[in-house]
């Protein structure tokens, strides 16, 4: 991407500026963090983002429990016999992150929503490639058809959702699962997601710490997720070459200044054509991640609402 234009950062929000500012502050503490195990860049990568998990909203209970095999955690915002509830799965290029890094987030859908909302540690990679964590994440929601009702899920009122490698893992889920054996969803929450490997206009535009996903980090977390080159040209590790009709209605919060921004647009296209219900939402100025600024971001406390709004009528009304 050496022919890319420089780019005038005061695009940016300066809230979500002075975020990515902090994190690239965080890291560098780190000078040799690409070279590090990969398990010292992951403690280092909780480390770093551990202050923009603090506070938030307080659950009525939180369970640390096994979700279908997996380290998992429920967080419940209110005592209810049968609430909805969504899946959700962490970012971090299947290669980092946990439900450590993203406590706060879901519990800003549990409250915002009025729903339950459940989060696994689904296995990394490189250790497990594709398919292993997507297996994975279709378990977890048979668990919550299964099981769920003893946490007062409602399992006829299910959802997945998650950002970047997150959302690519819900896509994919939802795709084995309209094949069936599996819950019937309500719908999926797409929040900057990762669907294809295809560079775009987007990819030059928005490359760079600066806009914090880089597109020679993206290269390096497709490698790590997939066991072969092939495998990039299967429907479920790259969800772009999907065929999407019949999935649940869809949900997509775009960072405008993010390289994977144009791929969202694409695939939101893409549904809005098979027929399903897609709702889109580009916020001008926000990077990609700019949901974890929500302790001192009005634009990420906004669209942060607007999906709790869209969860509450696919899991609460009707």
């Amino acid at each position: 991407m050496s022919d890319a234009k420089p780019v005038n950062t005061d695009v940016l929000d300066p809230d979500i500026r002075r975020f990515v500012t902090a994190l690239n502050e965080g890291y560098s503490r780190y000078p040799n963090f690409d070279k590090l195990p990969i398990r010292e860049r992951r403690a280092v990568a909780e480390q770093v983002r551990a202050p923009w998990c603090a506070g938030g909203p307080r659950m009525w209970r939180s369970v640390d429990t096994r979700v279908a095999g997996l380290r998992g955690r429920i967080h419940i915002p209110f005592e209810a016999s049968a609430l909805g509830a969504m899946l959700y799965l962490h970012g971090g290029g299947w290669t980092m992150f946990s439900i450590d890094t993203h406590d706060r987030l879901m519990r800003e859908y549990a409250a915002r929503a009025g729903i339950i909302v459940v989060g696994i540690d689904y296995s990394l990679s490189p250790e497990a490639k594709f398919p292993v964590a997507l297996n994975e994440v279709v378990e977890a929601t048979r668990w919550l058809q299964r099981t769920g009702a003893t946490h007062g899920i409602d399992p006829k009122r299910l959802a997945v959702g998650g950002d970047s490698a997150g959302a690519n893992l819900a896509l994919a889920a939802a795709l084995k699962l309209r094949e069936g054996g599996g819950p019937s969803l309500r719908g999926m929450l797409f929040n900057y997601g990762a669907f294809g490997p295809q560079p775009t206009l987007s990819y030059k535009l928005y490359d760079g710490p600066r806009y914090m996903l880089t597109v020679e980090e993206m290269c390096y977390f497709w490698t790590n997720y997939t066991r072969e080159p092939a495998d990039l040209q299967n429907p479920l590790a790259a969800p772009a070459l999907a065929d999407v009709r019949g999935l649940p209605a869809a949900y997509f919060c775009i960072a405008e200044c993010d390289i994977l921004s144009d791929g969202n647009r694409a695939m939101a296209e893409r549904l809005t054509a098979a027929g399903v219900a897609t709702e889109e939402h580009v916020y001008e100025g926000a990077t990609h991640s700019f949901l974890e600024a929500m302790s001192i971001s009005a634009l990420a406390d906004r669209a942060l609402d607007a999906a709790a709004r869209w969860l509450s009528d696919r899991l609460i009304e009707g």
